[in-house]
């Protein structure tokens, strides 16, 4: 931690997100509840996958991210024509021997825009990255800059020129949030401000130093044993094998959430309470988090797809089926 950046405790912690939020809503109309599951990744280092039709702000949000946080931006646009070289880097031949010129992804926050319009080879360039934050070309492996965060976004798959993304990459997203059309109100609004004079540009609010201090908060806030417990067993409900689980999870999917999935619901949790001022992880900030770090694990079977359920749906259930539970003594 900087010498330079002071001692925060959890008020200071929320003093400092509410403005990042304030500065974020200058430029994003409406999303509250997407702009927090946004700045609970940014608080865990986690990546976070968006997910939406084109023209909801996917891409403006994240961007605007980048310039409220200060720190270290770059934008990838995926198409059908980039190859993994273009994301990570190449060796170049110059004056008789090969320098390394890194790519894109050498920075702190990497904007994955429209992710699954790669083709798989291209999209699993990243595999390494977001799990190790490192990548290896050429047999030399090179550390990336911390933090390290990649933001993406990503059509749905009944829109034409997608490629789904592989389970293994999907998992190393801590959460994924469906960004919805935006309600009248907020459409006009939207309208107001992307049609009149010059557009708001946001001013920075955060930067390295207190992303660092912040993050090592979320991760030594406490967590009692019962809350770790009750984690653990919403995520393992999710599997059709397990005694937890409720007929539909039996019915519908072929493989739960994994233990990625009960640390983003920990962590993320932890992220939550600090964000309200609160210095203790409550159940109540786990069962927010379910749905955004659980529905993109979830593998469900043809019988889902044909029955019309949906993994929130059945995450719902499983929440249900698993109220909050009595503190341990």
């Amino acid at each position: 931690m900087s010498s330079h950046t002071p001692p925060m405790d959890p008020d200071g912690f929320a003093a400092r997100l509410a403005e990042a939020r304030t500065e974020i809503a200058e430029v994003i109309v409406g999303q509250t509840e997407l702009v927090e599951k946004v700045l609970v990744a940014v608080l865990c280092e986690g990546h976070l996958l968006l997910e939406g039709v084109p023209g909801l702000g996917k891409t403006r949000l994240l961007t605007t991210l980048g310039q409220v946080l200060q720190i270290g931006f770059g934008r990838i646009s995926f198409t059908p024509d980039l190859m993994p070289a273009d994301i990570l880097g190449t060796n170049v031949l110059q004056a008789g021997h090969f320098s390394f010129h890194p790519g894109p992804v050498f920075t702190n926050l990497v904007l994955a825009d429209e992710i699954n319009r790669a083709t798989p080879k291209t999209q699993s360039a990243l595999l390494e990255a977001m799990a190790e934050r490192r990548v290896t070309v050429a047999g030399a492996t090179r550390p990336l800059p911390r933090p390290f965060m990649v933001m993406a976004t990503q059509n749905p798959l009944e829109m034409e020129g997608t490629y789904p993304l592989p389970e293994a990459q999907l998992d190393r997203f801590m959460l994924k949030e469906l960004v919805p059309f935006p309600p009248s109100d907020d459409l006009v609004e939207i309208l107001r401000r992307t049609t009149g004079g010059a557009e708001h540009r946001p001013s920075g609010v955060l930067e390295g130093s207190h992303l660092t201090q912040m993050a090592s908060m979320v991760r030594e806030l406490p967590a009692a044993r019962h809350l770790l417990r009750y984690a653990s067993n919403l995520v393992g409900a999710t599997h059709p094998d397990s005694p937890g689980a409720t007929d539909s999870i039996r019915r519908y999917v072929r493989a739960g959430a994994s233990p990625r999935g009960a640390q983003a619901l920990i962590l993320g949790g932890k992220a939550l309470a600090l964000m309200d001022g609160r210095p203790n992880l409550s159940a109540s900030d786990i069962r927010r988090l379910a749905l955004p770090a659980l529905r993109h694990r979830l593998v469900l079977g043809y019988e889902a797809v044909v029955d019309g359920v949906s993994a929130d749906g059945l995450i719902e259930e499983v929440l249900e089926a698993h109220p909050e539970p009595v503190a341990e003594r």
